[in-house]
């Protein structure tokens, strides 16, 4: 069976020759740079393998190349704008640090030798009262004028020729919330959630028009490229979990937020006809999968069974028909960095042997590979993937 044959059999809850794995398909199901490079060379693979793409220098991770992922035998392709795009600039050197500022007016900074990932250096409408007060002075980013340099930009990452592997259409920034975060600052937007609703719903408005945007340019993409047969799941996202507990009341999240996100999911299912939704939520989230599932969301990530509720066992049992699992393959937090090649390996099983009866589940970490994971770990966990997937 090929890549997108795995793909599309786990998210129509049927059993392919074996479970499908991804590795690189999204920006939360890739590896940083140091990992990845770490990892390559552990195993002693060509020069070419440690010259990965480039995508998110945020989050300083990479996609491998072609000829890595065959190697590594992954189903998935990532297609995707990279995230500094449009009215993005950098990221530009100076006194041997790092800046950048993204397409929402944010800058952030990278010290090289003491960071792992960029932080954030400014919020557009932190220092306003009230976002009402804030919005007059911002002009949000548009992709209107932009069809020809988003063409071209996807047209750099397609896959080559001939490929058999299931084409993953990534999303061209963060989620609705997480961008309202940085626009206007972490401490500003939760009181504005219980304080201005309406402002909040303006900000997550000029936000959710931006991904519009996006997705309706993707879909004359994928039907000019003829890409309808092999573009199997499109991604998009919103971090609404903590650890223990949701970020914000579940009252909150199904008035303000959660009817913006299904006008998003019901947006892309119509520029894309027949794609199936993969939507990205960290945490603590088991009392929000029902409306997930209403929303239209066919798949899961990253499934993360170390917070609070979210028993693999349990959610197999609920929902395992309606809602394909995509991660929980290895726990990134502890399990990964931390644990001993069997720790892994006996981790991989059981989650396999858990989420994979009766198909429904694509095996990835539960996030990215982080720059503290020892490539004997990373290995292990591939090597797991590898001898317990078949069906």
């Amino acid at each position: 069976m090929t890549g997108a044959d795995r793909l599309k059999a786990a998210l129509n809850f049927t059993e392919a020759d074996r479970v499908p794995f991804d590795l690189g398909g999204t920006t939360v199901s890739t590896m940083t740079k140091t990992a990845f490079v770490n990892a390559m060379r552990h195993r002693g693979l060509n020069e070419k393998a440690l010259s990965p793409i480039d995508v998110d220098p945020i989050q300083q991770i990479v996609f491998p190349d072609e000829e890595t992922l065959r190697v590594l035998d992954i189903d998935t392709r990532r297609l995707g704008l990279p995230r500094l795009f449009g009215e993005a600039s950098g990221p530009s050197e100076a006194d041997g640090k790092l800046k950048a500022t993204d397409q929402f007016g944010c800058d952030w900074y990278f010290d090289p030798a003491k960071d792992f990932y960029y932080n954030q250096t400014s919020a557009p409408l932190k220092d306003f009262e009230t976002i009402g007060e804030g919005l007059p002075t911002y002009r949000f980013p548009t992709l209107k004028d932009k069809k020809e340099a988003t063409f071209r930009a996807l047209d750099e990452q397609i896959i080559p020729e001939g490929s058999s592997q299931g084409l993953v259409l990534d999303r061209n920034c963060a989620g609705l919330t997480e961008v309202a975060f940085r626009i206007r600052g972490y401490e500003q937007f939760f009181l504005d959630m219980a304080l201005d609703p309406a402002g909040a719903e303006k900000l997550l408005d000029g936000i959710l028009a931006y991904k519009l945007e996006y997705w309706d340019i993707f879909g004359a993409y994928v039907r000019e490229r003829g890409l309808g047969s092999s573009s199997v799941v499109a991604v998009e996202c919103d971090d609404l979990g903590t650890q223990y507990s949701l970020l914000f009341s579940p009252e909150m999240l199904k008035r303000i937020v959660m009817p913006r996100q299904a006008t998003l999911i019901k947006h892309m299912k119509k520029a894309i006809p027949g794609i199936k939704i993969l939507y990205h939520s960290d945490g603590a989230i088991f009392d929000l999968i029902p409306d997930l599932i209403d929303m239209g969301v066919d798949a899961l990530n990253p499934v993360q069974f170390s917070a609070s509720g979210m028993d693999l066992a349990r959610l197999k049992k609920e929902y395992g028909k309606s809602l394909t699992f995509w991660g929980a393959g290895v726990d990134t937090q502890e399990t990964l960095p931390h644990g001993t090649p069997q720790s892994i390996r006996d981790e991989v099983q059981q989650t396999i042997e858990t989420l994979a009866p009766g198909g429904g589940f694509v095996c990835t970490t539960i996030h990215n590979v982080q720059a503290d994971v020892p490539p004997e770990n990373f290995w292990a966990y591939r090597d797991a993937v590898a001898e317990y997937a078949g069906y």
